[in-house]
């Protein structure tokens, strides 16, 4: 059965930076591993030396990583690296939107209901935003309004085509943390018949880092009872649950299936908690520093860099 969050999983994957390409690592304790050669201990028979690769089979690589997590080898340990994100790359990235009732609230929807919403997504694209933690976020070209969103985020573990609400959970392999920044008015086109820009808004360039770790699912035992905050240059912004969110991960999961079918090492980014800057004009500039914390899953930290253009 799934336990409560703590503040360390029984193992997790992540990928670090090396000389010679991305290193992908099962991290147990306060330790990393590489995940290839913890594999080969464990008894796997193919090499799989990227997380991405897991996903081919999801059920026997959870099989694979239990074992690996417990006969980890000091020989094995990865000691230097920074951490890139630990999927490279997930096949898509569907995003919730506006999916807190706090959120809408703060940002002039009064009286909102689950009857009276509808859950809608939109896509980011997946090898130009995905980057991992540090400075590594570029601040977008021609933006003024540059705001953040901490989001709970689920990886997709087998295929999934119009799943039901009870079954969708069942989906996910993990957990991790995604930051959804906006260009808040560049995403605003009230000169045209959609008054909406969802591509120039949210599908900038480094603008969804993602970390720094996935959490298996026996990690969390609700996701929807787990505790999210951001913080800029140590001011906390954001402060809630995921408990706020008008469409469950299940709803979400089973709603985007009709969509279109979630592939496994698919990203679904679950909406974001009141406390974004755009209700007090509040927005990043180069040099700021933002952490995003999920309970169970660890914290994510950013550095804004400077505009990045060819």
């Amino acid at each position: 059965m799934p336990t409560q969050p703590n503040s360390t999983p029984p193992w997790s994957l992540t990928t670090l930076a090396d000389e010679a390409g991305p290193v992908a690592c099962i991290e147990v304790g306060e330790y990393l591993y590489d995940l290839q050669a913890s594999l080969r201990r464990a008894g796997a028979d193919a090499p799989q030396n990227t997380v991405l690769a897991l996903f081919d089979d999801w059920q026997a690589s959870l099989e694979l990583l239990n074992k690996a997590s417990e006969c980890v080898d000091e020989r094995d340990r990865i000691k230097g690296g920074a951490r890139l994100a630990p999927l490279l790359y997930p096949g898509k990235i569907m995003c919730a939107g506006a999916n807190y009732f706090r959120h809408l609230a703060e940002m002039g929807v009064e009286g909102a209901t689950k009857d009276n919403q509808r859950l809608f997504f939109f896509m980011k694209p997946p090898r130009n935003a995905v980057v991992g933690e540090g400075s590594t976020v570029h601040m977008p070209l021609d933006t003024q309004m540059f705001d953040w969103e901490i989001e709970l985020t689920a990886v997709i573990g087998k295929r999934a085509r119009a799943v039901s609400v009870d079954e969708a959970l069942d989906y996910v392999a993990g957990y991790t943390i995604a930051i959804d920044f906006s260009a808040r008015d560049l995403n605003r086109a009230p000169e045209t018949f959609y008054k909406l820009d969802w591509i120039a808004g949210k599908a900038q360039d480094t603008c969804c880092p993602v970390g720094p770790r996935i959490v298996p699912t026996s990690h969390i035992a609700d996701p929807q009872n787990l505790h999210l905050k951001l913080s800029v240059n140590g001011v906390v912004k954001q402060d809630d649950t995921s408990g706020d969110m008008i469409f469950s991960l299940a709803e979400q999961i089973a709603t985007a299936s009709r969509i279109m079918t979630l592939d496994p090492g698919d990203l679904i980014l679950t909406g974001t908690p009141a406390g974004v800057g755009v209700p007090r004009k509040e927005f990043l500039k180069v040099g700021d520093v933002v952490d995003a914390e999920i309970e169970g899953i660890g914290k994510l930290s950013i550095t804004i860099q400077p505009e990045q253009a060819d």
